[in-house]
């Protein structure tokens, strides 16, 4: 491949990545935030927490892998993104690090305040980081204020106030929504008894939620200053940002969709997987399904409307970072790629494999039979 190719190649995986995140870490973060309201009794807790008990700990895996993605193929996003949003990054960590501490300490004791008290822990460890990874990705259509400067030494002024403007809040909002449709097909599919029906229940309004603010922050980016590169590049040459020109163009993050109309299938497969998981509630493994492609028509929207761009700057439109201008070398892209050939089938082949093992529905006789050998 060449080199443009492989940037394109890796742009997808990195998109691919991000979608494995939010479908397979997705659900249990929905999940934790259905907690304590499908859950009234102490057993019906026990029983959601116990869907995703066996598998949180591999979905997580997918947030790493993406994380290394980024780090190895796109290493100036990482250090902008990672170095601009650390209070952001620190806010999810402190989050994620109530997950398994809830998971473990909460079966500990059996006092009603102290199990509660880790019931909350376990929503906030699901909502904070479904919340602050909209409201990241909404940043994007923002902007965000960081340059260069001519030795490429990266210079950042963000803050985590500025990252909480109104249309990334919205973003989160959207992303809580959306995590929340898949939580609850996934409790409904897993759990026997009432809190499986609660779930039911929620599925229509979130997917009612979803789909509202969804609409609103679509038309709301009609609003915004979109970016597009001005000056000649070369997709082939050298990772530079300082090497291009960018104008910013009112409702410019659309003009993909006009260039090319097939993109418009991300959007409606974002809505169409609403939909269907409503329509199908009744027939919970398939609604799962359904509910999954939100996640995926959700993420590929944003890439399709962000490309080429990764992270564009607010302060330094030309030194925004693209597709084309953020990646490692050549050589780096392609032992990369044959270790994504090599391994990703055998992650996925096994994820599949675990899944089939632990199929069937978490019931309380179960947990009350094996009090100690479940959460």
């Amino acid at each position: 491949m060449d080199y443009e190719t492989l940037r394109l190649v890796w742009w997808a995986l990195l998109g691919v990545l991000l979608i494995g995140v939010a479908v397979m870490d997705g659900f249990d973060l929905g999940t934790a935030i259905l907690l304590p309201f499908v859950g009234k009794s102490d057993i019906e807790r026990r029983v959601v927490i116990n869907t995703v008990g066996p598998v949180w700990e591999g979905n997580q895996v997918w947030l790493i892998l993406g994380a290394g993605a980024i780090f190895a193929a796109w290493p100036a996003l990482y250090a902008a993104a990672f170095s601009g949003f650390y209070l952001a990054m620190f806010l999810v960590l402190l989050a994620l690090i109530l997950r398994p501490v809830g998971f473990k300490f909460r079966s500990k004791f059996v006092g009603a305040k102290f199990r509660s008290f880790w019931d909350w822990a376990l929503f906030t460890g699901g909502f904070v980081p479904a919340l602050v990874f909209g409201v990241a990705f909404g940043n994007l259509f923002v902007g965000v204020p960081y340059g260069f400067d001519s030795d490429l030494r990266l210079h950042i002024d963000i803050t985590l106030l500025s990252l909480l403007n109104p249309f990334a809040l919205l973003a989160g909002l959207v992303s809580v929504a959306m995590l929340v449709l898949h939580g609850a097909t996934w409790v409904a599919y897993k759990a026997e008894g009432a809190p499986g029906k609660r779930a039911r229940a929620v599925i229509p309004w979130a997917a009612l939620v979803f789909a509202i603010l969804f609409t609103v922050a679509g038309v709301w980016v009609l609003q915004l200053d979109g970016y597009r590169i001005t000056s000649a590049f070369a997709p082939n040459g050298p990772s530079n940002p300082l090497l291009k020109t960018v104008a910013r163009l009112a409702g410019g993050w659309w003009d993909n969709y006009s260039l090319h109309p097939v993109f418009w299938i991300a959007p409606i497969l974002a809505y169409a997987g609403a939909a269907l998981a409503v329509l199908t509630r009744s027939r919970p493994v398939l609604a799962w399904v359904c509910s999954a492609l939100v996640p995926v028509g959700v993420i590929a929207t944003a890439g399709l409307s962000l490309f080429p761009f990764f992270l564009p700057s607010s302060t330094n439109p030309d030194q925004s970072l693209t597709v084309w201008d953020g990646s490692s070398s050549k050589l780096t892209l392609e032992i990369m790629l044959g270790c994504v050939v090599i391994f990703l089938p055998i992650i996925l082949a096994y994820t599949a494999w675990a899944y089939r093992i632990l199929r069937g529905q978490v019931k309380a006789e179960g947990i009350m039979s094996d009090s100690h050998g479940n959460y």
